[in-house]
This record gives C-alpha cells, structure tokens and sequence, in this order.
C-alpha cells in the first residue's frame, strides 16, 4: 500500500523503521511543526521528520492538519492508508476521509482502558499489571473507533514510563505492520470496542509531578516512575526544587515523619504516611543529576532533619 506515517516523538520511530523496510510505500510523513528545545532553544525538526529525510521521504509539517495546502497536498499523494503513532494534533474530517483505508493508530493502551494522551503513564500510576498495545481506525472520537489487533505487556514493579514505552514501541511497531499487512491482504476488519472498562488517560502537567510526602510509600513510587523521564517528579528542599528519579520503598526501615530525611553512608530515607522509600538519583535545580547519598554529603544532612530541612 501507498503510506503517509504520521508521529512526532522518538517513540515514533520504531513503526516508522518497520514501514520503511516493509513491502508497503512511505509516500511521506505527517508531524508537528519544528521547535525549541535544549538549553539553547534550538528550533530542531522531530524525531520523525529527521529519520524521514535521512530515508528521502517528503516530510510534511502543517501547523494544523486542517490547513487547505495540507489537504489538498494529501489528496495529491492518494495514500492508501495513514498509519499513526503519536502524531500529537487531532485529524479532522476532511483528513480522516482521504485515504481509503482511514487512518490507523498505534495507542500505547488495551482499549478501551486509558484513551487519551497519556496511556502509560496513568496505567503505572493507577498500579495496573498489564497493559498492552492496541491499533484502531481513528474517528472523530477521542481513541474511540474500532479496534484491529492487540498485544499486552506485563508492568514490571520498577518500570517507570520510560522503560515502559519504550518496549511498547518496539512491540508495537510490529503489531502496526502486521496491521497494515492484514488491511492489504483484506483480512482484517477493526472490531467495534467494548462499552464496558472505559478510562481516560489526561496528560500529566510538571504540577501533578510534585510529590506530596503525606501520601503512602506505595502512591509515591508509581508516581515518581509514572513521571520519569516526563514530566519529572520533584520536591521542595530548602524551598528549592529537587527533580527525583525513581525512588525504593523501605517497608522494613524505621518510620519516619512525612517528609522527614534520614541520611545513610549510602542511602537516604525519606518518610511518608506509611513507611519510608530509599530515594535514587536527585537532580538539585541548577546542576547535574547525582545518587542521593552524595547529594546528601554535599548538603550536610545530619540529626533530626524535619521543618525547613524536610522535604515538601
């Protein structure tokens, strides 16, 4: 079949890499406009659009996929199908009638548990134990059309969102092609998903990242591996921000106050509302990220550490 892919982010590349080597034709690929990252704020083209030129694919970066140039160049192209992974913009009418095949989308989740811009992370909070991969005809509908294939993929207990999604991608780049292997072959048809099992996945701000220390040890460490490596959990010492990798729950330590640190020779704890965790790498604001024992060296942690010393 005649492609236009259409995704953004480096999770993206994995589908696109396959459709690239596969029988089918990447005609061209869709994905969001060039911007600002790094330090410097460097206006850099996505993930997508650079493998897509390195491979001599037309790349296309409408502002909104609604605009009369972006269509009427879709048209021009008369793709068959437009796989999705992570496009990041909603498709409108127009869009989703082109190509006679629709628009098929790679979403991180068993639908239909978690549609929305944030599968894996909420499946990591919400502590599930599986979750999976599914490929479904878009609609107008938020994740909500037909579904053609799924695969599952256990959560291991120290996964953070990362991890996850990455294996994910891998996995799922093979379930999109086997996909677009079956829309071809004309053996597939998307089945209608269940009405029953619904949740939604709302993207998580820097905001939801700040980690409350009154919560259970349990709520802390989903938390933090849900936001690692975006948008980043954090906390508050000495009124300065603290980015937090993933943390250890300690249920054998001795308790401690919510928020209350204690400094090992090669561990800190900090307390919670049930027992303490082991925090990992810290990232004090202005430098490098570091283990947290040597971050505690560097800042004195000693005795009773609560009130202006605890975290927050």
């Amino acid at each position: 079949m005649r492609l236009v892919f259409a995704g953004t982010p480096e999770t993206a590349l994995p589908a696109l890499t396959a459709l690239l080597g596969s029988s089918h034709e990447v005609v061209a690929v869709v994905t969001r406009p060039d911007g600002r990252s790094g330090r410097g704020r460097r206006l850099s083209a996505s993930p997508v659009a650079e493998l897509a030129a390195e491979a001599g694919v037309e790349v296309l970066k409408p502002a909104k996929a609604r605009d009369p140039e972006f269509l009427d160049r879709l048209r021009e192209i008369a793709p068959d199908c437009c796989p999705v992974v992570a496009y990041g913009a909603l498709l409108p009418r127009e869009a989703l009638d082109i190509p006679r095949h629709g628009w098929v989308n790679l979403h991180f989740s068993l639908l239909p548990a978690w549609r929305g811009a944030a599968p894996v992370q909420r499946a990591i909070l919400h502590g599930d134990d599986v979750t999976g991969a599914a490929t479904f005809q878009i609609e107008e509908g938020l994740d909500t059309g037909p579904v053609y294939g799924v695969l599952t993929e256990p959560i291991q207990p120290t996964d953070t969102a990362g991890d996850l999604l990455g294996r994910l991608a891998v996995a799922g780049a093979s379930l999109l092609l086997d996909t677009m292997n079956g829309i071809e072959a004309g053996v597939l048809e998307p089945r209608p998903q269940p009405t029953e099992g619904v949740s939604h996945a709302a993207k998580l701000t820097p905001e939801d990242g700040h980690v409350d220390w009154k919560n259970p040890a349990l709520h802390i460490d989903r938390l933090v591996r849900a936001c690692t490596p975006a948008p980043g959990a954090w906390t508050l010492f000495r009124d300065t921000r603290l980015k937090l990798g993933p943390v250890r729950p300690r249920p054998d330590a001795e308790n401690l106050a919510p928020g209350e640190l204690r400094a090992g020779k090669n561990e800190v704890l900090v307390g919670t509302a049930t027992h303490p965790v082991a925090l990992g790498d810290v990232q004090p604001q202005g430098k490098r990220g570091m283990a947290a024992a040597d971050w505690a060296r560097g800042v004195d942690l000693t005795g009773d550490l609560t009130g202006k010393d605890a975290l927050h």
